[in-house]
Parts: structure tokens; sequence; C-alpha cells
């Protein structure tokens, strides 16, 4: 038993201000189900949302409020 918890173990450290998913699906234009798929997996980052669509390719479709 190592003393973490696996709540701790699960916890992402957050890169860079959050999206909500609102605004990450709108960003790229992709439908909610998909948007809260990929939020789910990699967390609320903008940073990391951002760094992930840029590997699939995916430019923003408009500029995020965050980038202001």
């Amino acid at each position: 038993m190592t003393g973490i918890s696996n709540q701790t173990q699960n916890r992402k450290v957050i890169r860079g201000k959050p999206y909500s998913i609102a605004e990450f699906a709108r960003k790229y234009r992709l439908d909610e189900g998909e948007a809260k798929r990929l939020y789910d997996k990699f967390g609320p980052s903008a940073t990391e949302l951002d760094l992930l669509m840029a590997a699939k390719r995916r430019p923003p479709m408009m500029p995020s409020t965050l980038e202001h």
C-alpha cells in the first residue's frame, strides 16, 4: 500500500485555464457528446485540449474567450 488514495492518483494537474464543455465544443465545432467524451478523458485544461485538437489536425473554428 502506497498511502496514496485512488482519488489523488486520478486527479490531473490543470495546465492553463479550464474550458467549459460548451466552450470547447463551440470552439472546435464538436457535438456535445464528443466534446464531453474528450473533456472527461483529458480534463478541462485548455492547454491539453488545444494540444489534443492540434494533434488531430482540427484547427479552432473560433477564438476562445480564454485567449483574451
